[in-house]
């Protein structure tokens, strides 16, 4: 989603549609997630209130996926924190975009979402601090900013994830190894990697 990214694109295929992968939206959904939690924690131990301690990866987490042990601890996290109660659900909200049947519904998904996101940033800024749901309207703009890229999923209904799988298993693989000096051998690994079904240990 770079800018210079975009560009070189625009550039040299000028007849391609450039499709935001949405793993990628929802990373920056969650960096602002994060900042509102940051925000909070530090405004908290401040005051010598330790609510949020120990769930930072919580609230960054699909909520379906969490055990019940976890989402009773999301619960609880959530209860005591009003500014990222509100900036959790709409990251949940915002998940129901990928849902949307055909462009013209994720459109106007996408539209009440980023207008709901800055009014909620606006209306509660006089009662917890501008700084506190600053991430949330930030994230609105940037969304406003990377519509058309966003949107160009319900024309193609492709994703990166298969090509960050593979990057993760080479990466894994390296890391094993602690590198390989002999990159033929390396190569041949590769290869061979997507049928490594077992692994020995030891």
């Amino acid at each position: 989603m770079s800018k210079s990214y975009r560009a070189a694109f625009e550039e040299y295929l000028p007849e391609v549609d450039i499709v935001f992968d949405r793993f990628h939206v929802m990373q920056i959904v969650n960096k602002a997630v994060d900042k509102v939690r940051k925000y909070q924690q530090k405004a908290l131990d401040n005051q010598g209130i330790k609510t949020l301690k120990g769930g930072r990866f919580l609230p960054l987490c699909n909520y379906e996926s969490l055990s019940p042990v976890k989402q009773e601890r999301l619960k609880s996290i959530l209860n005591a924190n009003e500014p990222l109660f509100i900036m959790h659900s709409m990251k949940e909200q915002l998940r129901l975009l990928w849902h949307q049947p055909n462009e013209e519904k994720a459109r106007a998904f996408l539209v009440d979402w980023i207008i709901e996101a800055v009014s909620i940033s606006n209306e509660y800024a006089p009662m917890y601090g501008r700084p506190a749901l600053a991430p949330l309207k930030s994230l609105a703009f940037t969304l406003m900013r990377h519509y058309r890229g966003i949107l160009n999923y319900f024309k193609h209904f492709i994703t990166n994830g298969k090509a960050e799988g593979i990057n993760n298993k080479i990466k894994t693989l390296k890391r094993q190894a602690y590198g390989y000096r002999d990159m033929e051998y390396f190569k041949l690994r590769l290869h061979h990697l997507h049928r490594q079904k077992h692994q020995l240990v030891g």
